[in-house]
């Protein structure tokens, strides 16, 4: 009999829990740890953010779920990850033993290396539903007293796709409101150009996202630091490439939702031989940890270097294409592990994404996700917009369904088939 505990309840914690019930053998024993016991779809977030969806249409009660699939759910969050013990101590000073233990925390925000920043200061933020929903209290109070409006994100972050999806849904919002000609609208951002991604890029998102933003008459600065934030300004250096500073801005703004770095959380930060200086977990080919080797770790939480040097620090991106990967993969080596046998599944580590943009969007394919690539593609259309309401519905209803088949990937591929989009003729709003 073994204990396997997965800390972390969000997407890759508990799709992990799923796929790892088939895996175990009568009489294992599988705890899965939450800060909560509601699952959040974090993709629907800025659709929260503008009122197009509200929390309970993007969350999950897993207490009902977890019981119908015999796993565990404690939901007091870990105070600390003690690799030697095997334990994991909880928050309320109880701990959980385990013979196999799944990180799958996701990112700590880092609001707090930038003065003013976040949603408890001067800007906003769509990295949780709670945020969202604050997000959303705040545009409607801008939309009575429109103004300037910036979107991004900051040195060190790695997760880019929402930002860009936030500026446009904001923009194709603006317009429907007849506000969006009362509106200046900056993009500022770490990324060497738009449309890297933290990827360098996936087929032409530059060209497209650039002339995107042209069309709908959205500035932007790349190569940003910024480096303090007051209630209507933000201080912004541009960097050039050996350092320097090669301009400073002061961006007034009347709202502003701009994406924070990450970092591992405080239960595994500063663990030796388990995370790096960051606090991401170090993880060789089989999502293992090389010093804890009954330890693996999925999604946000995983050290992955970025695709090269750039003026402004920028991470590399999880995507959940990636994250689905890294799941099948862990389920598979522990129950292999479980069975006497040695760990051979390796994730496939590629990006399929669809950012919404409200009347449209992109959609990119990258295989693997970091260059050089077998497949590297990208597109625009108002189908992505429908792909991703669709997307949406059946993702959230495998949750509430507690079903363990990683369809994500053969969906998009099959689906979309790559190199043969339709565009469907639909016409399908956002509220739908």
């Amino acid at each position: 009999m073994a204990d396997i505990v997965v800390l972390g309840a969000g997407l890759g914690g508990t799709l992990v829990s799923f796929e790892l019930i088939d895996q175990m053998r009568p009489g294992d024993r599988l705890t899965l740890i939450g800060q909560s016991g509601a699952y959040q779809f974090v993709p629907s977030n800025p659709w929260v953010a503008v009122g197009w969806r509200k929390r309970e249409d993007v969350e999950v009660d897993l207490t009902e779920v977890a019981r119908r699939m015999k796993i565990r759910l404690l939901t007091m969050g870990a105070r600390r990850v003690h690799p030697a013990e095997k334990r994991v101590e909880l928050e309320n000073g109880e701990s959980v033993s385990y013979d196999y233990l799944v990180i799958a925390t996701g990112p700590d925000l880092a609001f707090d290396e930038i003065a003013g920043f976040g949603p408890d200061a001067h800007t906003q933020s769509i990295c949780q539903t709670g945020h969202a929903e604050k997000a959303h209290v705040a545009f409607e109070a801008f939309c009575r007293n429109p103004g300037p409006l910036v979107v991004g994100a900051v040195q060190g972050a790695s997760c880019f796709g929402p930002a860009y999806e936030f500026a446009l849904i904001l923009e194709t919002e603006l317009r429907r409101r007849r506000l969006r000609d009362r509106v200046p609208m900056t993009f500022v951002t770490a990324e060497p150009y738009i449309g890297h991604l933290g990827l360098d890029g996936v087929g032409d998102t530059k060209g497209l996202l650039e002339s995107e933003f042209r069309q709908r008459h959205i500035k932007w600065i790349t190569n940003a630091r910024v480096t303090a934030v007051t209630s209507a300004k933000m201080m912004v250096d541009e960097i050039a490439l050996g350092g320097s500073v090669q301009a400073s801005h002061e961006v007034p703004f009347t709202y502003a939702m701009l994406l924070p770095a990450f970092r591992g959380v405080p239960a595994i930060r500063g663990v030796e031989g388990l995370v790096n200086p960051r606090g991401f977990v170090l993880v060789d080919e089989y999502q293992r940890n090389p010093t804890f080797p009954e330890i693996f770790a999925i999604g946000v939480c995983v050290a992955i270097p970025p695709t090269g040097a750039t003026p402004v620090p920028v991470g590399v991106p999880k995507t959940g294409f990636m994250i689905e990967s890294m799941v099948t993969a862990v389920a598979h080596n522990i129950g292999a592990l479980l069975k006497g046998a040695p760990v051979s599944a390796r994730p496939t580590w590629n990006a399929v994404c669809l950012a919404d943009f409200g009347d449209g969007g992109v959609a990119f394919i990258a295989q693997p996700q970091i260059p050089p690539r077998n497949v590297n593609w990208a597109a625009k259309g108002a189908w992505v917009h429908l792909a991703k309401v669709g997307f949406e519905k059946y993702f959230l209803r495998k949750i509430r369904s507690g079903e363990s088949e990683p369809f994500y990937e053969r969906f998009l591929l099959d689906q979309l088939n790559i190199h043969k989009l339709k565009e469907p003729q639909i016409d399908e709003t956002p509220h739908a």
